[in-house]
């Protein structure tokens, strides 16, 4: 782990094992992912972004759990599930999804399934 992730993850140390095992799932499915750690997000790029962790607000504070990450994915469309939190369409024919997760097992075939889609989509950019 280097020192940008670890300085990302201060004041939130306890959601790091959630990023780990995120991290791991990417780099093991898809190919030549570049992560770049910023102290507002870690992003995950291929030929562009496809994906990345934060800590934004996609819930009122009273309804986030203690500890989570938010993982954030671009698609040419819209996914249609109520594990998302929040979808925009910042331009035509580019959905960014949001979805708040706080359990290990959210991390899970359908996610990775999302984020793979969208790295295929990042590269047809």
């Amino acid at each position: 782990m280097d020192t940008d992730t670890l300085l990302f993850f201060e004041g939130h140390m306890d959601a790091l094992l959630l990023y780990e095992k995120l991290e791991e799932r990417i780099l093991k499915e898809i190919d030549n992912v570049r992560i770049e750690a910023q102290k507002s997000q870690i992003s995950f790029y291929n030929k562009h972004m496809f994906a990345c962790v934060s800590f934004a607000r996609v819930r009122k504070k009273k309804d986030c759990p203690e500890s989570y990450i938010v993982v954030t994915f671009g698609l040419k469309y819209r996914k249609e599930s109520p594990r998302i939190d929040i979808a925009t369409e910042p331009y035509p024919h580019r959905w960014t999804h949001h979805l708040l997760i706080f359990k290990p097992d959210e991390i899970d075939e359908e996610l990775i399934g999302w984020i793979k889609e969208a790295a295929d989509f990042a590269c047809q950019k």
